[in-house]
């Protein structure tokens, strides 16, 4: 057995999720030994956000909000090692996704770019362990999406044979993995989630999310609005496809809305079907064999959007949490990073080129040694 700790902080900017889990030499997961949250302080969650658009001094701010994170994410790091009764020197490793600022894969030279704000060095110093992190920039230079990369995971330990399932992470951003029944893995970003609905929650009615989507529930949905939305071309696209922050925001959301909008309230239960929309229609035109849809993330507490998933779905998929299979939905992401840090140190290619479109499988992630 081997012990690893996942960190990661997401599209919807409300923190870092850790975990402490080990692995079988093959990496199976036979454990999760502690699970903790770290809350983002408000103005570093702000300079994220900031840091998604151009600004002055960008270079010194991007440093900056990457040594605050380094220091966050190694007092997560401490809570686990207390929590799972584990000294550093019994973690092989830290696998620590970053906090995205800016995607764009294959833009301006055919490559593109991707970034997350990590200051890995300075998070190795402070732990005490091998740190990797830099996992999705190998998959760009191999011509991929650089996303998503928890697909290999999810296989890993949800796949059975014979049963196509599918995989939904509700995070920032909707993304999907399609587990089909001979053993094929897929996966791609839907499109927004919690990135949207947590915008317009915090604007108009003061909270940081939609407790349970209870305020979107009480609305009703705008036809014309959600056929606006919809109208998106980024929807339309076939996988490989992977988005973020860079598309989908306030900047492209207000126009849609425009300046008569319906009532605040309807407007968030529009937005809950836009998600809800987009994800039945990727699951069904790729993958309409599925029968089970396990949900992760933040929104897997979102009854209202999981209701709306299943009416949109129908009685033919099943849709319940990753709990139903074993898996704590807000610890799938980062048992995921924890078990990319394992196959970095296999030297285990942790990508599918199904999945990002990239030419081949690679390791992935740069090591920061302790």
């Amino acid at each position: 057995m081997a012990w690893f700790i996942g960190l990661m902080s997401g599209t919807s900017l409300d923190g870092i999720d850790g975990v402490a889990a080990d692995f079988d030499a093959d990496g199976s997961l036979r454990r999760t030994g502690a699970h903790a949250h770290h809350a983002f302080d408000p103005a570093l969650a702000a300079e994220f956000l900031a840091l998604n658009r151009r600004g002055d001094d960008e270079l010194r701010r991007a440093a900056l909000a990457a040594n605050a994170l380094a220091r966050a994410c190694a007092d997560v790091v401490a809570v686990l090692l207390a929590q799972a009764g584990l000294e550093a020197a019994q973690v092989v490793a830290v696998g620590a996704h970053g906090q995205t600022v800016r995607h764009r894969p294959h833009e301006s030279d055919g490559t593109g770019y991707t970034v997350q704000l990590l200051n890995g060095a300075l998070l190795a110093e402070c732990c005490g362990i091998d740190v990797v992190c830099d996992f999705r920039s190998r998959d760009l230079a191999a011509g991929g999406e650089g996303a998503p990369l928890v697909p290999a995971f999810h296989a890993a330990a949800l796949a059975r044979p014979g049963s196509a399932r599918a995989l939904l992470n509700l995070g920032g951003i909707a993304n999907l993995t399609l587990l089909d029944a001979a053993g094929a893995v897929r996966g791609f970003d839907c499109g927004p989630a919690n990135l949207l609905l947590d915008l317009w929650c915090q604007r108009h009615h003061g909270q940081p999310f939609d407790a349970g989507g209870t305020w979107a529930a009480g609305g009703t949905i705008d036809p014309g609005l959600l056929q606006r939305l919809l109208d998106e071309p980024y929807f339309a696209r076939r996988p490989p496809k992977s988005t973020g922050r860079d598309l989908f925001g306030a900047a492209w959301l207000d126009p849609r809305i425009g300046t008569a909008p319906p009532a605040p309230q309807d407007v968030m239960a529009t937005l809950a079907e836009l998600t809800a929309a987009t994800v039945a229609h990727d699951l069904q035109r790729e993958a309409p064999a599925t029968t089970e849809l396990f949900v992760c993330g933040g929104g897997a507490f979102n009854g209202h959007l999981l209701s709306r998933l299943r009416a949109r779905l129908g009685p033919a998929v099943k849709v319940d949490t990753t709990a139903a299979a074993g898996l704590a939905p807000d610890q799938v992401e980062a048992l995921a990073f924890a078990w990319l840090a394992a196959s970095f140190v296999a030297r285990r290619p942790g990508t599918l080129p199904a999945v990002t479109g990239a030419r081949g499988a690679r390791v992935l992630g740069a090591l920061y040694p302790a």
